[in-house]
């Protein structure tokens, strides 16, 4: 039931979709427990307003224009964070001068680090969102207090276990590696994507039950209260889009007409993009392993082609209305068809959960950061999906068909619905993640009211100057 409740909370997302998508979850739900939620974002990739008429959204001048944003350089994140400061800090002066005490908090994501900047200056609260696994922050954490340990690496070293970071791999680091060590400019970005800065607490889109070690250590070292109220995707009353491009839904009256348990879902995601190589191994794996499969390719995502022309001559003969490809689908809707029954993913956390939650067990294709530590628990400590070590036509084959048609991935298929099952029981008014739902709702509605300082305080210095430094943004 809806309380209704005047405090306002400020939410700034990160402007990529998987970003964008759980920050906006996590705006219903505390809309639902009757907090007023104003979204400050970036005018890069801006949320479609009408989706979700219950929100304030106000439109942050992120300098970003003439910048090629869709696969973010450091440079880029850093320049929108400086451009950002001064707008968001204005709008919230402005808005405590007419609201008063009703602002509870700003709840940011933690790539949107130089919020902590401005609510430092203006005495408000914040708080930190973290849209990945509690696993992944773990490994980061862990590397970035001694990074000496783990850099350089040697690539006879690629398999060898990660120190104490079991089942990590050296191949599975988190931290982007160039020429087998790690630039100290990354480490400084990782640095402050981890750090909380002042923040007061930090809102998880996991579930304690699943991640409750791993939680405990990170909270011993933030020694913040965290709450973990995932699935966010499950827990928001409100099911309104939130995909920045367009869903071609015909792919759902195709899903129709196939046999239950029969399609293998392919998606990599928003963000990642592929060589044509890649393309034509992953498109004759999927052709000869003969089973249905909706596929999707996102435009720009295979470098330096266009969707249809880097496909292999004779290939969509060949698979005919067995396969079908789109753009971009609505993949919650995808996931919960009873036509779907694999999801060849890139383990994107948003990813991962929803597959869960549907009970679609998993063949894992990784590429960077969380979606490496994702897949390697998801394969080795849930053992709920497959791992592509190598991406070759027979062994795409050979996994496609040994998750649709084995024993093992029967097996599979049991453990995801066992996860899920204690997934959901978490979500009940019992449970753990509807538990932490109502210690945030009271931690939120008692945090002290504060007041902005008498006069405007000039932005502060952010971190990695040198990098900062370089801003230039094109008119």
């Amino acid at each position: 039931m809806k309380i209704e409740r005047k405090q306002i909370v400020v939410l700034v997302p990160y402007l990529l979709q998987g970003h964008l998508t759980p920050m906006l979850q996590l705006g219903s739900i505390l809309h639902s427990q009757g907090f007023s939620v104003i979204v400050a974002h970036t005018q890069y990739n801006s949320p479609n307003y009408s989706n979700h008429p219950e929100f304030v959204f106000h439109s942050m001048d992120d300098g970003l224009k003439g910048i090629d944003m869709r696969f973010p350089s450091l440079e880029s994140i850093y320049c929108m964070n400086e451009n950002c400061k001064v707008p968001l800090r204005n709008y919230l002066i402005k808005m405590m001068e007419q609201e008063g005490d009703e602002l509870a908090c700003i709840i940011y994501d933690n790539i949107m680090f130089f919020v902590d900047d401005v609510a430092t200056q203006l005495r408000l609260p914040s708080i930190v969102l973290r849209t990945f696994s509690a696993a992944y922050l773990h490994s980061l954490i862990t590397i970035l207090q001694q990074p000496e340990k783990y850099f350089p690496l040697e690539d006879s070293q690629l398999l060898d276990p990660l120190p104490e970071l079991h089942p990590l791999r050296f191949k599975d680091t988190p931290i982007h590696v160039n020429n087998n060590t790690v630039p100290e400019p990354i480490l400084d970005f990782s640095r402050a994507m981890s750090d909380i800065g002042s923040s007061v607490a930090t809102i998880w889109n996991t579930m304690q039950d699943l991640e409750s070690s791993l939680l405990f250590r990170l909270q011993e070292h933030y020694k913040v209260p965290f709450f973990p109220i995932g699935p966010l995707h499950k827990m928001a009353p409100m099911a309104s889009s939130t995909s920045l491009l367009e869903e071609d839904n015909s792919c759902i009256e195709w899903l129709d007409r196939q046999a239950p348990n029969s399609v293998l879902y392919v998606s990599l995601g928003s963000l990642v993009g592929i060589d044509d190589k890649e393309l034509i191994e992953t498109a004759w794996g999927l052709a000869n392993s003969e089973q249905p499969f909706l596929w999707v390719i996102r435009p720009g995502s295979v470098s330096g082609f266009q969707c249809a022309e880097a496909l292999p001559d004779g290939f969509v003969e060949m698979v005919s209305e067995r396969g079908r490809i789109v753009k971009w689908a609505p993949q919650k809707q995808v996931l919960a068809h009873p036509a779907v029954a694999g999801f060849f993913t890139h383990c994107g956390w948003n990813s991962t959960l929803e597959s869960i939650l549907e009970e679609v067990p998993l063949i894992c294709r990784p590429f960077l950061a969380d979606q490496l530590v994702n897949a390697r628990y998801l394969s080795q400590i849930y053992k709920v999906g497959f791992e592509l070590e190598v991406i070759e036509r027979t062994i795409i084959e050979k996994t496609v068909r040994k998750l649709m048609l084995s024993e093992e991935g029967k097996d599979v298929k049991k453990r995801v619905v066992d996860m899920k099952q204690n997934i959901v029981a978490g979500m009940h008014m019992d449970g753990t993640s509807h538990k932490n739902l109502n210690d945030l709702v009271d931690f939120i509605s008692g945090l002290p009211s504060r007041r902005p300082p008498p006069t405007p305080i000039v932005g502060a210095v952010m971190s990695s100057n040198h990098i900062a430094s370089k801003c230039i943004v094109e008119s």
